[in-house]
């Protein structure tokens, strides 16, 4: 009989109350599946991505899925790995977790409370939006950009991010993997917030996303001339992204915690 493999969910980028931060299943492989498999099992998962990890060498391969395609870069699901593959044992604490990943090498520390990844900048250009995505987010922005990933709009306030009611369809037609939508933070203790939606890529709309963060970071970086700043994602769910700025990379840190193991069929 076929021996069990071990799956995991894990909230991570949680904030302080609970049920906060972005859930991601955790998948850790004795040998590579093919992806037909995995993408079945994120169905299963039903999570906006669950990763797959295996273990080479002294690294990881690493692969993430949302119920509907794969994705070339995930922030919250790595980070949900290297909190399962310490917290399991796999790596011992105080060992750095590096993973192997359509977006390069990325690498996962700890520093004190925070796994902090190190990700790649994604920097976005001026672009004008195209009318159907306008009308599907329902406000007028103050500035709108693009990178390789993702469309950014920025609007006004705090207050505009927070009572966006988009129209999921619309922005479906969009032709990236999502939109970001972000200001400056009215609220204490945070320099930004944003919202970010990807219904072209079966999430309408995501509970907190590190890769938006690589585009945030160098953008309000710019604007707020800070090398160091604090982002809340302000979905139902919210969740807090510390992000560092560092030449060319991110380093976005967050808090982890497990909230189920399970068992599937090999």
């Amino acid at each position: 009989m076929s021996t069990p493999i071990p799956i995991y969910q894990a909230d991570a980028f949680v904030a302080e109350h609970p049920f906060s931060g972005n859930p991601a299943g955790v998948c850790i492989l004795p040998s590579e599946r093919d992806e037909s498999w995995m993408q079945s099992v994120a169905q299963e998962m039903n999570l906006s991505e669950t990763a797959f990890l295996v273990r080479t060498g002294d690294a990881y391969r690493l692969r993430w899925f949302t119920p509907a395609v794969e994705v070339d870069l995930c922030g919250h699901a790595t980070l949900a790995s290297a909190h399962i593959l310490w917290e399991t044992g796999h790596l011992v604490a105080g060992v750095q977790a590096k993973f192997m990943s359509k977006s390069g090498i990325l690498t996962a520390d700890r520093n004190g409370d925070l796994i902090e990844l190190n990700f790649p900048a994604l920097v976005e250009r001026p672009i004008s939006l195209p009318p159907e995505v306008l009308k599907g987010l329902g406000t007028t922005p103050t500035y709108t950009g693009k990178n390789k990933l993702d469309y950014l709009v920025e609007v006004e306030s705090e207050s505009v991010v927070r009572n966006l009611k988009p129209d999921f369809d619309l922005l479906a037609t969009a032709g990236v993997r999502g939109i970001i939508v972000t200001s400056r933070s009215t609220t204490k203790g945070f320099d930004f917030v944003s919202r970010f939606f990807a219904p072209g890529a079966g999430i309408d709309e995501d509970p907190v996303t590190g890769s938006s963060h690589c585009c945030l970071g160098p953008y309000w970086q710019s604007r707020l001339k800070k090398d160091s700043l604090v982002g809340y994602q302000a979905s139902q769910r919210g969740g807090i992204v510390a992000v560092r700025m560092e030449a060319e990379r991110v380093i976005l840190g967050g808090k982890a915690r497990t909230f189920f193991k399970g068992e599937m069929p090999a």
